[in-house]
């Protein structure tokens, strides 16, 4: 059997996030990849400079000829960038029966934006209520959700990832809130390394995969962090570039 995962993403010419990684991750986990670009963006390990955004009926148009012809097993969705992206992919993806990760990739470690500010509500209006699971970063958590993560994740009937990578404890604590209620702590040393490029692409990617291969989500969100867990300590040597480095995604193999 052929497992599949779809990317619907930005690009990075550097390699380290966005579509690149999300392909390299479905790679590692054997799983065949596949890829609608919703921007291009021009960056490097050191940051952002530029965002050209695809037209939305461009980005509509790709997702229809893959689905036309393609199994889906799993889908990830990244950075969207804006409102008519976003109208356009929950659009598209219509009827879609696939797992459904959604990265809400909204600002990037240099500080440039990568999801307009009126592109929030709607991104957690229409295609938040149709994902198995959403990951946010404590930033972008702090953006999307008031009050209690447990009753947010509860009352919208989604599972909700938080994930600790940008904390500064000594131990990781991932925290994935289930929509029926309850909470599972997923815990690892902190790694201390620049090479953190790419980890929350990484992560979601690794997530989709797994689901791909028809684990629960509970299990895909364990097994996906302890592989990135491993990822991020293989890949903590000197690095590529003059900032936060790539993840090197081909040093570690998933495994079930």
């Amino acid at each position: 059997m052929i497992h599949t995962a779809l990317s619907v993403a930005g690009s990075d010419p550097s390699g380290g996030a966005g579509i690149q990684a999300d392909l390299k991750t479905f790679a590692a986990h054997g799983v065949y990849g596949m890829a609608a670009l919703t921007a291009l963006t021009a960056q490097n390990t050191l940051g952002v400079s530029a965002v050209h955004a695809a037209p939305p009926a461009f980005v509509a148009e790709q997702l229809r000829m893959v689905r036309a012809d393609l199994p889906l097993g799993a889908v990830k969705t990244g950075m969207l960038f804006d409102a008519p992206t976003i109208e356009a992919v929950v659009g598209a993806l219509e009827g879609l029966q696939a797992p459904l990760v959604v990265d809400p990739v909204m600002v990037a470690t240099s500080g440039h934006v990568l999801l307009q500010d009126d592109a929030i509500g709607l991104l957690l209006e229409q295609l938040v209520p149709r994902a198995t699971l959403v990951t946010p970063n404590l930033a972008e958590a702090r953006l999307m959700i008031s009050g209690d993560p447990g009753a947010w994740a509860r009352s919208r009937g989604v599972a909700l990832l938080l994930k600790d990578g940008h904390g500064h404890e000594l131990v990781v604590r991932d925290r994935l809130y289930l929509p029926e209620g309850g909470v599972r702590v997923f815990e690892h040393p902190r790694v201390d390394s620049r090479n953190t490029h790419g980890t929350g692409c990484t992560l979601s990617a690794a997530i989709a995969a797994r689901l791909a291969w028809g684990e629960g989500l509970e299990a895909a969100v364990e097994g996906a962090i302890a592989w990135l867990a491993g990822l991020i300590a293989r890949s903590a040597g000197p690095g590529l570039g003059g900032g936060h480095g790539p993840l090197l995604h081909h040093l570690a193999r998933a495994t079930r």
